[in-house]
């Protein structure tokens, strides 16, 4: 039997770039768990961002794979910004079973301004605009897509108003970025990024429950009147706000242990991580399908000496095509 497969009654620990999905039944609570490494240093390093944006996008990823792996089908998670802020967009897209892509865009000039003034928190970021979350079921079903308005808020709150406005779960998000020293393979200390995210969810078998006084949006909720009957969520709550920042981050606590920590009082469930990769969609044929709907005068704007250049936006690889492929036929 190989070294490396787990005996019976062994554990094993997911580590990073992997999510890890969770249920705590004596609180009718599910959810994931998720710290990037390597894969989230690839993807920012491939842009060169300013930190902010990489700060920010880092989030985005994060968020992204921890609603893009509870897909139960092939498909595609979208998250898109457009806003009015220095970073005008941040796109992040899961595709089923593993792959992850992101990037943000930015004004260079606006964001150096808004670092001078002491502006950069992702709210301040981001500004007003719109929070789209897609939900992309292949060529022959419908799209599913859910928007949240942004107006300074941070990428945690909106994903909070998303869930509590379009699918009426209560549900309580945590995200955490930072630029840490870690230990490469040759044993020498280098400078990483690393991001953490929990998502937990309220999901009792009666729906009844979902319309307590003390849910968001419940029956009669005033904001400020529990039920001290069923107070399951407000504990998962209570729970999910200890957590601190650098725990989500540290790859010597890891997803299970971080789980352990929080609901081992109340028992919790830890199922097997799902892997994400950098692994780009593009595709030169994808690309040259995309040039076949060009018209002639498309085709000419898009030459330049002769060329025509196409640079993904996501992984920043770059295909040539020859016009004359294409106006051939005109």
């Amino acid at each position: 039997m190989a070294e490396t497969e787990k005996q019976l009654g062994e554990f094993g620990f997911a580590g990073d770039d992997h999510v890890v999905p969770f249920e705590v039944s004596t609180l009718d609570a599910r959810g994931r768990v998720v710290q990037l490494g390597p894969i989230l240093d690839t993807i920012l390093a491939r842009h060169d961002y300013p930190e902010p944006v990489a700060r920010l996008l880092a989030e985005a990823i994060a968020l992204t794979v921890l609603l893009g792996t509870s897909l139960k089908f092939d498909g595609k998670f979208i998250l898109q910004t457009r806003s009015d802020g220095p970073v005008d967009m941040l796109v992040a897209d899961f595709a089923t079973p593993q792959s992850l892509r992101a990037y943000a865009r930015f004004d260079e000039e606006r964001l150096a301004e808004a670092i001078a003034d002491g502006k950069a928190t992702p709210g301040d970021l981001l500004g007003t605009g719109v929070l789209a979350l897609t939900i992309d079921q292949g060529a022959w079903m419908q799209r599913y897509q859910g928007i949240v308005q942004l107006d300074s808020t941070s990428l945690e709150d909106a994903a909070r108003t998303y869930f509590r406005q379009s699918e009426q779960i209560p549900t309580e998000v945590r995200l955490s970025v930072a630029r840490q020293m870690v230990r490469g393979q040759d044993g020498s200390l280098l400078e990483g990024w690393r991001a953490g995210g929990l998502l937990a969810q309220f999901l009792p078998d009666a729906p009844e429950r979902l319309r307590l006084p003390d849910l968001p949006g419940g029956e009669g909720d005033d904001g400020d009147a529990p039920d001290p009957t069923d107070d399951a969520w407000a504990e998962v709550q209570a729970l999910v706000g200890t957590v601190e920042a650098d725990e989500l981050l540290d790859p010597t606590v890891g997803a299970e242990r971080l789980l352990y920590r929080l609901f081992h009082e109340h028992g919790v469930r830890v199922f097997e991580g799902t892997p994400v990769a950098d692994d780009c969609t593009c595709s030169r044929e994808k690309i040259r399908s995309i040039l076949d709907g060009f018209s002639a005068e498309e085709i000419e704007e898009s030459t330049q000496d002769g060329i025509i250049h196409v640079a993904c936006e996501f992984c920043s690889k770059e295909y040539t095509f020859d016009p004359s492929d294409f106006t051939a036929d005109e």
